[in-house]
């Protein structure tokens, strides 16, 4: 007999634990269930931010002179601190109530038959313990302090140019006290908090994959079209903060290119288009592990319902078609011509079933999240009033 215990499976919250959860909860910057959202995101910020703006300015580089980029005109900065960071913190919030009553519905709809149950919480609880782990935060971190900040001296600080927080040189950049707070405090800060959600969206992918490895009770019938998971699609909803956040950091970074090094808007579209299509497929790919079952589970609901129809049919015409000529009394209201008709719309949603559960709704809004940043770009190439003007011009 099941135990209570193997019935019913373990609070999942993809965001509530790890060394990071609990030291904000000491110091008083979050709650037990992720509450003082605000008072984390004001903490975070300022101290990622605020000293930038004080030590670029005691040195003289926050307002201009003799700099090409001065702290305060830095776009990239300031998208990466003031708008990516906010929104990747109040992510939690949001991914932490969407995704949690998910993971019950697997049950609570009877999805995982019985016998599989303690497989199921067994992967529940196998992705709580990798959320937990303090050796995962640590090697982020390790992570953030070496191929980090290599990737950012590299590729993303404009070292011909001459900026608030570095001086280039024939060896390399010189930076300013700013750029030592930003290279060591500020840019490793948001790449751990950024690399948590990617280990976060591996940890989700991993539970999925578990998931789809049970015996799955799904129906061909079911009216979301997606054999009763349709909800996993609904829920990519809950990533949409992240994507918005790395659209922001994308147009940060194209302004800056655009604005400081002349390049041509135009040349990054490919960048743009490429960085969508693949956030949205980070997203919804893992949801493909449910494939296999959703198709098995449509081949067979055509066929069963087809043989159905077909019965159903047969039993139809010999009643109302080859035998004597109904009285129209007999015919008007009759409940077998709404039964054929309840059958037929029946077929029609099994036979409409998809293979994923997701649809293109799903995928354009996720979309939308990811691009939304971007838009104001194009500023750089009409003015606001020529803007207007051209989309009015669609509308109407």
């Amino acid at each position: 007999m099941k135990t209570i215990a193997a019935l019913n499976p373990p609070d999942f919250s993809l965001v509530l634990g790890g060394p990071l959860f609990q030291l904000f909860r000491r110091a008083h910057l979050s709650g037990n269930g992720l509450e003082l959202l605000q008072r984390r995101v004001v903490a975070i910020t300022l101290f990622s931010w605020l000293p930038l703006l004080l030590l670029s300015a005691l040195e003289g580089r926050a307002f201009g002179g003799s700099i090409r980029i001065p702290f305060l005109s830095d776009i990239e900065a300031h998208v990466r601190f003031l708008v990516a960071l906010p929104v990747l913190i109040m992510a939690e919030l949001v991914v932490h109530r969407r995704l949690g009553p998910l993971v019950r519905r697997f049950v609570e709809r009877r999805i995982v038959v019985t016998e599989d149950l303690p497989r199921f919480n067994a992967a529940v609880a196998s992705a709580l313990r990798v959320r937990n782990s303090v050796a995962v935060e640590v090697m982020l971190l390790i992570l953030v302090y070496t191929l980090g900040l290599w990737l950012w001296r590299t590729q993303g600080a404009l070292g011909a140019t001459s900026t608030w927080y570095a001086q280039p040189e024939q060896t390399g950049l010189h930076l300013t006290a700013a750029g030592y707070w930003y290279s060591f405090v500020s840019i490793p800060i948001f790449q751990f908090i950024l690399l948590r959600w990617y280990m976060r969206l591996g940890l989700w992918f991993q539970l999925l994959w578990r998931v789809s490895q049970l015996n799955l009770h799904l129906t061909a019938a079911h009216p979301d079209r997606a054999g009763g998971i349709g909800f996993l699609g609904k829920s990519a909803y809950a990533f949409s903060p992240i994507l918005f956040a790395q659209g922001a950091l994308l147009s940060g970074l194209i302004a800056s290119r655009v604005l400081y090094e002349g390049q041509d808007l135009i040349s990054f579209k490919m960048e743009a288009v490429g960085l969508i299509c693949v956030l949205v497929l980070f997203i919804l790919g893992p949801l493909l592990v449910f494939t296999p079952q959703l198709a098995r589970a449509r081949r067979k609901g055509v066929a069963e319902f087809g043989l159905l129809a077909n019965r159903y049919m047969f039993g139809f015409e010999e009643k109302w078609l080859r035998g004597s000529a109904p009285e129209m009394g007999e015919l008007l209201g009759a409940a077998d011509i709404q039964s054929l008709a309840d059958l037929g719309n029946s077929y029609g949603v099994v036979n409409d079933m998809r293979i994923v559960p997701f649809g293109v709704k799903d995928v354009a809004r996720l979309a939308a999240a990811t691009a939304a940043p971007l838009l104001p770009l194009t500023l750089t190439i009409f003015s606001l009033e020529e803007l207007l003007s051209r989309l009015l011009k669609i509308l109407l």
